[in-house]
């Protein structure tokens, strides 16, 4: 990425999958990406169970069918969002509008504040509920590690996605500094790498 500008390499360069691999934002997206799969997976997987003398199914969260259902949702749409948002990392330096670029990682911030703050909410929630459950409602304690693994993985997700709004917000000053220079002085080189 030699000469690039606005947070990227020089619009139209070749994809290096290596150097898009050891961007800290990348790895804290697939970190996130993993986060939210464990989340989802371990209620979808174990987080209904039912008494001995019942045939219906209920949620392992104080039998409280909207803290599956809040942790499944957050899960299912914070992993859409990781791949979103990966993809757009690979495409940003094909961007070459300075408009389009601010753009995107104006984007970037948003989401990931407001994930950081869905999963606070999940977290929250799901360990609320989880220590308000009875246990006569889970004898057997089944799918008591699933519960644990999806609060614990809620409470790491809080800071990746909070990361990842810092990483964001650092991009978006270099993007800012670069257009100011920029516009200051129109024929010089640009300063970032």
């Amino acid at each position: 990425m030699d000469g690039g500008a606005f947070g990227a390499g020089k619009a139209g360069g070749a994809f290096d999958p290596q150097a898009f691999l050891r961007q800290p934002h990348t790895l804290l997206r697939l970190l996130s990406w993993v986060f939210s799969i464990v989340v989802f997976g371990s209620i979808v997987n174990e987080g209904y169970v039912n008494r001995l003398d019942e045939s219906e199914e209920h949620c392992i969260f104080n039998r409280n069918r909207n803290a599956c259902n809040y942790g499944i949702t957050v899960g299912v749409l914070a992993f859409l969002s990781c791949l979103l948002y990966l993809a757009l990392d690979a495409y940003f330096p094909q961007i070459s509008s300075v408009k389009d670029r601010k753009k995107a990682v104006l984007s970037d911030i948003g989401v990931s504040a407001f994930w950081a703050f869905l999963w606070f909410v999940g977290f929250c929630f799901l360990t609320n509920q989880w220590q308000a459950s009875k246990e006569e409602d889970n004898p057997l304690n089944e799918g008591g590690d699933a519960a644990r693994a999806a609060i614990t993985f809620s409470f790491f997700s809080i800071f990746t996605w909070g990361f990842l709004a810092f990483l964001a917000v650092r991009r978006l000053r270099d993007i800012t500094f670069q257009e100011e220079y920029n516009t200051l002085f129109p024929n010089s080189p640009s300063l970032l790498p």
